[in-house]
């Protein structure tokens, strides 16, 4: 059995022997080993969609820096396709769906997520388990309701 992490120690208000660390953007956009293989993989969604490529972009920082948390590498609207609404990630732009929800009728046309097709999702979570075990927590993440509808009905970043 596995010992918790110390960020998880601390999450829980355990006493511990220093403060926990992360790093936000802790993908490690800025890493030439990053670079390296976005230039490889020159898609956002394949980098952010395809477990290898998670689980090797999350460990990244982490093999570098040994941080407390290693944070998976994904993006706020992955589960957007998952109840139907297409989306793409633009170099410059950032998101964009080209149909925008603007009407009841599209409203109507999302359906109950499909988690089979977030499986990624949990899989590079529990492969990012395996190789932290108790030396890191795994934290992953998602826009809220609030932030994927505003994207859904904005269509992008505004």
């Amino acid at each position: 059995m596995l010992l918790d992490p110390l960020l998880v120690k601390a999450a829980r208000g355990d006493v511990v022997s220093r403060p926990p660390t992360w790093m936000m953007r802790q993908a490690g956009r800025y890493m030439d080993v990053y670079k390296k293989l976005a230039e490889k993989h020159p898609s956002f969604r394949e980098r952010s969609e395809t477990t290898d490529l998670i689980v090797e972009i999350s460990l990244q920082p982490w093999r570098a820096f040994q941080p407390d948390g290693v944070i998976i590498f994904s993006d706020i609207l992955t589960p957007l396709p998952a109840f139907g609404v297409p989306f793409d990630i633009e170099e410059v732009r950032g998101p964009v769906i080209q149909s925008p929800i603007s009407s009841e009728e599209g409203l109507k046309a999302l359906h109950p997520i499909d988690l089979e097709k977030v499986s990624f999702v949990g899989e590079s979570l529990r492969i990012l388990r395996q190789e932290v075990g108790e030396e890191a927590a795994v934290l992953g993440f998602v826009g809220a309701p609030w932030t994927i509808a505003t994207y859904i009905v904005e269509g992008g970043t505004t």
